[in-house]
């Protein structure tokens, strides 16, 4: 079977840990309609375990998120750098910083990057409640354009309860795209109920990219999975929000999906190893 052959990389997930839920209540709802496991949530996973769970789906590596809100460290990018030290070929560091703050923002990125070996940069907007395009993210773009890495972050409608405006693909990806067309970008979640504008906003600029997080393969919209399996192959990568969703879950389902080996090798694996600059060939 494919899937248990090739490893894959997931683009967005969390370390699973006992303060998330309470550090950020605003993913309660989310996380309830979506099922996940509370066992997870509530006691919390080592790199062992998590390994573990990797291992039985056939996920290779994870891009780990650091979690940083206003006023208020989650999961620092130090917490993530403790797991990569114990398992760097399984754990990808993807900072967090302050975004209110954006001289010392643009310090830790540095740090992250140039010290704990990070690479990439997530923010997400509805925490601020300031879209992609404000003035607070242009010292990052900079940044990440210098240090060449890809800047993570949401697009679609909010599941936590939060206004869903700040995720519009169209007019704020395309806005930075055009404002800094170095800028290697990725949306997460798909960017639904605006799919077909995050597909549009990706297939116009060359360095926006899509990933599938925080929904199930069975539920990624039809425009999705043509784009994935047409002219879009090289522009969308897997992805789960674990502990949302699962991986044994998720990689089934890419299964049913119908993707040639080709398509389902850049989905899985191929597409963000190009990204983040990896050995591009997927564990056999």
């Amino acid at each position: 079977m494919f899937l248990k052959k090739h490893g894959s990389i997931d683009a967005w997930c969390q370390i699973a840990h006992p303060n998330f839920i309470k550090e950020v209540p605003e993913v309660s709802s989310l996380f309830i309609k979506s099922k996940s496991s509370t066992e997870y949530l509530e006691k919390g996973l080592t790199p062992e375990q998590t390994i573990e769970l990797m291992d039985k789906a056939g996920v290779e590596k994870l891009c780990l998120n650091a979690w940083y809100r206003p006023g208020k460290v989650i999961i620092s990018n130090d917490i993530i750098s403790e797991w990569i030290e114990k398992y760097p070929n399984r754990f990808i560091g993807i900072a967090g910083v302050n975004l209110l703050d954006p001289f010392n923002a643009v310090k830790e990125l540095e740090r992250a990057v140039n010290v704990l070996g990070f690479k990439g940069l997530r923010v997400i907007p509805w925490l601020y409640n300031i879209p992609p395009n404000d003035k607070h993210y242009y010292p990052l773009y900079v940044k990440c354009i210098e240090l060449d890495i890809p800047f993570f972050t949401q697009v679609g409608h909010t599941g936590p309860l939060c206004p869903s405006e700040t995720g519009r693909p169209i007019p704020y990806i395309d806005e930075i795209a055009l404002t800094f067309p170095q800028l290697k970008i990725v949306g997460g979640h798909i960017g639904y109920p605006w799919t077909n504008e995050m597909i549009s906003v990706s297939w116009k600029h060359p360095n926006v990219y899509i990933d599938t997080s925080a929904y199930l393969p069975r539920y990624y919209p039809q425009e999705l999975i043509h784009y994935m399996n047409t002219y879009g192959q090289d522009k969308v990568c897997y992805g789960t929000n674990f502990p949302q969703l699962n991986w044994k879950d998720t990689m089934e389902q890419v299964d049913e999906l119908g993707l040639s080996d080709k398509v389902k090798e850049k989905f899985l694996y191929k597409n963000m190893a190009k990204l983040l600059k990896l050995e591009n060939k997927a564990k056999l």
